[in-house]
Formats: structure tokens, sequence, C-alpha cells
């Protein structure tokens, strides 16, 4: 791909969202990182020759902020990938409206806001090998099933591939590539039970083995896109 390839991650934490800025960035792309907080990104930033944009993905003004910006420094993005979420895990009866909202908001209202944006970027483009754009939604187990005490992670990451899918089907002919990835499993990190010493080899998701995975999405031909991938490590049941 050209070296003047634009990712923009919304949604960068210390584990996917990393990995997913590391991957683009060896993929020679320029790669803008957005988090609520900026500075705890602004390392991660400086290391793989990045940007990074302080944004609440639930602010309207925010993310329409983030991608001027963006556009203004930048470019037009080539390639976004949506990857904030929230949850709390708890009963139906011990969950307030504010809890319930603010979930929801960032799982699927941020969801819209930054596709709504990316694709009002993307559609002046002059498809490049048929593309104009990929959009890429992380998912979770929870997109495909409400369990006990996940209600305010699967309402609205079943919001948010109902969106990857209304948005696949309406911007697809016009050369915007949009995916949702199920991640249906644990990803690997440093938390408690999270730990590769502590499960086994590859039985967690590696981060870097998703961010590949999002990076072939967005080299898929349009002769085989992909709307829907799930990922879960091998000895996960499903």
């Amino acid at each position: 791909m050209a070296e003047s390839e634009i990712a923009v991650v919304v949604g960068v934490g210390p584990g996917l969202g990393a990995a997913l800025a590391r991957r683009f960035a060896k993929a020679r792309m320029s790669v803008a990182l957005a988090a609520r907080r900026r500075e705890r990104i602004a390392t991660l930033a400086e290391e793989i020759g990045g940007r990074a944009y302080g944004c609440d993905a639930t602010s309207e003004a925010e993310v329409e902020r983030l991608f001027a910006q963006v556009a203004e420094e930048l470019g037009a993005p080539n390639l976004v990938v949506y990857n904030a979420s929230a949850f709390a895990r708890k009963s139906i009866l011990e969950t307030t409206a504010e809890e319930f909202e603010r979930c929801w908001r960032v799982a699927c209202m941020g969801g819209f806001l930054v596709g709504r944006a990316a694709v009002r970027l993307m559609l002046p483009r002059v498809p490049e090998h048929g593309c104009a754009g990929t959009i890429l939604f992380t998912g979770a187990t929870a997109s495909l099933r409400g369990g006990a005490l996940f209600h305010n992670l699967a309402v609205g990451k079943f919001g948010l591939r109902a969106l990857a899918q209304s948005m696949a089907r309406e911007f697809q002919a016009k050369g915007v590539h949009v995916a949702h990835v199920i991640i249906d499993g644990q990803i690997a990190g440093e938390r408690p039970g999270y730990r590769r010493e502590e499960r086994g080899a590859d039985a967690l998701l590696e981060p870097d083995a998703i961010a590949e995975a999002y990076y072939q999405l967005h080299r898929q031909r349009r002769s085989a896109w992909t709307l829907e991938l799930d990922l879960r490590p091998w000895v996960e049941k499903f």
C-alpha cells in the first residue's frame, strides 16, 4: 500500500488498540490514535511516529473535531477502526439508568458518530483498487448473545453489529468496506486471569494476532469483502 495511507484508531488502550496502532505503523501508514485522555496514548504515539488525539467518542462535537483535525493534519483516512467499549458487570436490578446509557453510548452511539464522520471523508475519494476506505468495528461474544449480568455490554454490542450491517449495505457499493469483528474470547493482557503464563499456549487471543486480522481485512480486494469475521483461540468453546 502507498506510504500516504492514513489510519485512525478510536479507543486506544494498552491491549488491542495499541496493537492495532503498531501494526498499521508497521505497514507504513500515518496513524492517528484517539482516546478519551490524550496523555495516556502520547508515549505510544511517539513510539510509532503517530499522532495522539483526545476524544470522547460519545460526544458528537469531539468526534467531528477529531476527524476535522486528522483531515487537516494528515488527510482523509483510508482506514478507521472503532475500538471503544464500556462495561459494568452487574444485575439488571442493580444497574442504574445512567450506567446503562453510558455503556450503550460508548459501545454503540460512539460507533455511529465515528462511522458517520469516517464515511463523510471517504466517499469523495476516488477509489484506489476499488476501495475508497475501510471502516472496522470491534465486537465481542456479547454481539451475538446476551448473558446474565452482561446486559450493559450486550445491548451496545448488538446495536454496533446492526450499525455495521446497515453501513455495509448502504456504502459498500460506493466503495467503502465496512466490517464487524467479533472477538469471541479473552484478550491476553496483564490483569489476573488474562496473563499468558496462567492460561497456557495460545489459550488467549493475542492482540498482535487480532491486529493482523484487522490489517488483512483492510487489504481485501472488493471481489471478496468480508462483512463479519469472528476470532477466538483454539481452546475456546463456541
